[in-house]
């Protein structure tokens, strides 16, 4: 006979950084990069920000794997469908341990990005921390099922929330687009706006750019 059991310890993970907070920083961003990523790799999107003006905060999914056969390429996920409430509560532990870690005692403008998959990260840390954010970024992911709009009542009306994507993301169907819109105004009502590019599934620089000149 045979069962499943569980167990407790402690582990660790990286996440990386762009930029150094300091009296000029304008822009504080935690940004949650897609499957098969690795973070320092997913900061490169945001290169062209100014360093100066913008600290970016990269946490790292920590289920990384060999993306081909050839075990060159490593990428990562943050979530499978196995065991996934028990995965979400670890996840969302260390991103609080990187939070703690790196949050100035004076907060600038704060914008939350989930790109692909990270959407769904990003979504659930801040409703089940009631983290307040004066930007949060949906691009070409899907968020949450189980989130309600009773999860985003905490935030305040001067939170702007953008659903991104590409109008040739081949993940990013017709349906897809009226139900992650239908979800999006129950969570987060009028604060939502649409935008779309041309493009496929990729990171939209154009509008990080944009995003961090808006005051």
């Amino acid at each position: 006979m045979t069962s499943e059991k569980r167990v407790s310890y402690s582990a660790q993970n990286t996440y990386s950084t762009f930029g150094q907070f300091s009296s000029k920083t304008k822009n504080i961003w935690l940004v949650f990069h897609g499957m098969g990523h690795l973070s320092r790799y997913f900061l490169r999107h945001f290169s062209t920000l100014d360093p100066e003006e913008n600290f970016i905060i990269a946490p790292q999914a920590p289920s990384k794997y060999y993306q081909s056969s050839e075990n060159k390429h490593v990428g990562a996920s943050w979530l499978t469908r196995e065991d996934t409430v028990e995965e979400t509560k670890n996840v969302l532990q260390y991103i609080d341990a990187v939070w703690k870690e790196e949050k100035p005692s004076v907060l600038a403008r704060f914008i939350v990005v989930g790109y692909s998959q990270g959407v769904s990260i990003a979504t659930r840390w801040l409703a089940s921390r009631n983290i307040f954010c004066d930007e949060l970024l949906l691009h070409s992911g899907g968020i949450p099922n189980e989130l309600k709009e009773t999860d985003f009542q905490y935030l305040p009306e001067t939170t702007k929330v953008t659903f991104l994507y590409g109008n040739e993301d081949p993940y990013i169907t017709e349906a897809r687009v009226k139900e992650e819109k239908r979800k999006g105004i129950l969570l987060f009502g009028d604060r939502l706006t649409t935008t779309v590019f041309n493009g496929s599934h990729e990171v939209y620089g154009p509008f990080l750019k944009e995003l961090s000149q808006m005051t």
